[in-house]
């Protein structure tokens, strides 16, 4: 049975400044943005006439969407109690506490706000940045599981990989849900998004494709993971996560359906 390696959350500490992996993990998300990014610029797969100052200016748009819905997210959706008792806490995002979900929303909205700024159609948009998201994601799940947050279920000892948390106040062999998070959501949707958005597809598919492989890789993560209870009191047969992917799902089948219907449209025309 493995302990959880104890990382110190401080990478350097230059006086009086600390920088977390937290915050490293998210640089690491943005600059694998723009590294890939501009490879699908390279291969013509974004909008027309696209360089690489769009993608730098979409990145400013979509980091504030991610730091600034995230941390709602995490607030409303998760701890309301907590942050609302400890509002100073909200602003402490170097700590962790980041919902995806919200930081899901908030990219929404800054892609409405790209779109209209630039005349780009939205679904444009987001099939071009859906494929640079998953990686992102892992690194966001590294930073988890080093912060030692989110821990998984209690589970068989006798599993390779069951680790020991102390952070949740218990010796009990936990999955190590993040490493799951990370693989799932991160490796296993960039693979199959990158392979899937490598050639021209209808407008919104690689949209509903990312929004379905995310939806459904984060239902079966939740399983492993100790449930949040979040502001409805869920139980544990279906968390909060699981709650807020469902819509994920349903709405990835529906562009995928409408998006092929548009195609089979336009052939028969």
């Amino acid at each position: 049975m493995l302990i959880h390696p104890q990382f110190n959350p401080v990478a350097v500490q230059l006086g009086p400044v600390a920088i977390h992996w937290y915050g490293l993990m998210y640089l690491a998300a943005f600059l694998q943005f723009i590294a890939l990014g501009r490879v699908r610029i390279h291969r013509q797969l974004g909008p027309a006439g696209w360089t690489a100052t769009h993608l730098d200016d979409l990145l400013f748009y979509g980091v504030l969407g991610v730091v600034l819905g995230g941390r709602l997210g995490e607030v409303l959706f998760y701890a309301p109690g907590y942050y609302f008792s400890h509002p100073f806490e909200i602003f402490a995002v170097w700590k962790g506490g980041m919902s995806f979900h919200g930081g899901f929303l908030g990219v929404l909205v800054a892609m409405t706000l790209y779109a209209r700024k630039t005349g780009q159609r939205w679904f444009d948009i987001t099939d071009f940045i859906a494929p640079l998201v998953p990686l992102g994601l892992a690194a966001g799940r590294l930073g988890n599981f080093i912060n030692g947050e989110l821990w998984g279920r209690v589970c068989d000892p006798s599993l390779p990989w069951a680790m020991v948390f102390p952070q949740s106040g218990s010796l009990a062999p936990r999955h190590p849900s993040q490493l799951y998070q990370a693989g799932l959501e991160g490796v296993l949707l960039f693979v199959l998004l990158w392979i899937y958005a490598g050639k021209a597809r209808p407008r919104a598919a690689v949209s509903g494709a990312f929004l379905l492989g995310y939806g459904v890789f984060r239902f079966v993560a939740e399983y492993f993971r100790s449930p949040d209870d979040g502001i409805f009191g869920l139980s544990e047969v279906v968390s909060m996560g699981q709650w807020l992917s469902l819509p994920m799902v349903v709405l990835g089948i529906v562009l995928l359906i409408r998006a092929n219907r548009s195609l089979s449209a336009e052939v028969r025309n």
